[in-house]
């Protein structure tokens, strides 16, 4: 079935999902983050590059295609990327690790009278 637009967050947090290929942007990053889905980072300009970095480096929470010498992404490697997150080993446990322990700070940060609602209050009295 093909669908003109879906809501990603509710994707993203149905318990079948293993790993989630994105494009990094900022959104799709963020709802990864709080899903705690790892990711396969498919960037292609602006923030996308640095957010896939931010993914894999920072937060340790995906990593990302590597394009050939030619500049052109193969399908094995696609392929060898969601092996990594999906498959076994060590890497992929560090992964999902890292995705829950993210997923646990925004949910946290989230709760009434957590970091968000005390950032918005203060926000709100500088007005």
């Amino acid at each position: 079935m093909i669908v003109p637009w879906c809501y990603q967050p509710e994707i993203l947090s149905h318990p079948s999902l293993g790993c989630f290929l994105s494009h990094c942007g900022w959104n799709s990053s963020l709802e990864s983050l709080v899903s705690g889905i790892p990711m396969v980072g498919f960037p292609q300009m602006q923030d996308q590059l640095t957010n896939a970095k931010l993914i894999e480096d920072v937060f340790k929470t995906g990593i990302r295609v590597k394009v050939n010498k030619e500049g052109i992404l193969e399908g094995d490697e696609i392929k060898r990327c969601i092996e990594v997150v999906m498959g076994g080993g060590e890497k992929r446990e560090d992964l999902r690790k890292n995705a829950k322990k993210w997923k646990d700070l925004a949910r946290e940060a989230a709760k009434d009278g957590g970091n968000l609602e005390q950032n918005l209050q203060y926000f709100l009295k500088g007005l």
